[in-house]
């Protein structure tokens, strides 16, 4: 099976190399890489022209800054692979895991599959206890609206067959996607979902996180709109 490696970027240039070699090197031979910069205006995007152009399958240049639900909206439309993966273009994920996430794909059990960052039978960088009960909270009230066990709604790490995520219309153009997605896609009939555990090497806010306590609002907004009024 083929996959497709989706990397929104936004302002990413100490990290997206090394990410993309990341992704190349991953265990995964049949695959295409395809970027999405969102408007970086960090030197991102001229290093992706200088150094990386040429060396993925794709690069897909937004010329205003529209969020990273926007961009795995771009590159998802952009997939021609039979699973596609999200991957962050920092260095919190490893795309050493991508054969935990597609296995259940390929075997026929699942559709879609989730990797857990709080099943810990793998390596967790320990950060903030209050990052990790915010995240417990939002899939807790996910799981409440859409009757699903998820451990981590929040995950970057989803791996969906791409004509299920293609037929899904992504409306949120900033973090909403992730509960908009999970809303979604627990209205699919017969859809089967799993969860696998990831290794996590999360960053603080020094490092680059870009996520904030007003997207945890969103989130929650976005869970009620898309769960209840949809």
């Amino acid at each position: 099976m083929k996959l497709s490696v989706i990397i929104p970027c936004y302002n990413e240039v100490a990290t997206i190399e090394t990410v993309v070699e990341a992704v190349k090197e991953s265990p995964i031979e049949d695959k295409e890489i395809i970027i999405v910069d969102d408007c970086s205006t960090d030197g991102t995007k001229e290093l992706l022209r200088d150094r990386i152009e040429g060396r993925v399958d794709k690069i897909i240049y937004h010329t205003r800054n529209q969020g990273k639900g926007a961009a795995i909206r771009t590159g998802i439309a952009s997939a021609t692979g039979d699973i596609v993966i999200i991957q962050d273009a920092d260095l919190e994920y490893d795309p050493a895991d991508y054969p935990k996430l597609l296995e259940p794909i390929i075997e026929g059990k699942a559709d879609v599959v989730y990797g857990s960052r709080f099943v810990v039978t793998e390596q967790r960088r320990v950060l903030r206890f209050r990052h990790r009960i915010g995240n417990k909270l939002l899939t807790l009230f996910s799981n409440v609206l859409t009757n699903l066990d998820l451990t981590d709604m929040e995950t970057c790490y989803k791996a969906f067959k791409r004509e299920i995520i293609q037929s899904i219309r992504i409306e949120e153009d900033r973090f909403g996607f992730e509960p908009e997605i999970t809303a979604k896609i627990s209205k699919i009939k017969g859809i089967k979902i799993y969860e696998v555990a990831i290794s996590y090497y999360g960053r603080d806010y020094r490092e680059g996180k870009k996520i904030g306590w007003k997207d945890a609002f969103r989130a929650i907004y976005c869970m009620i709109k898309y769960n209840i009024f949809r």
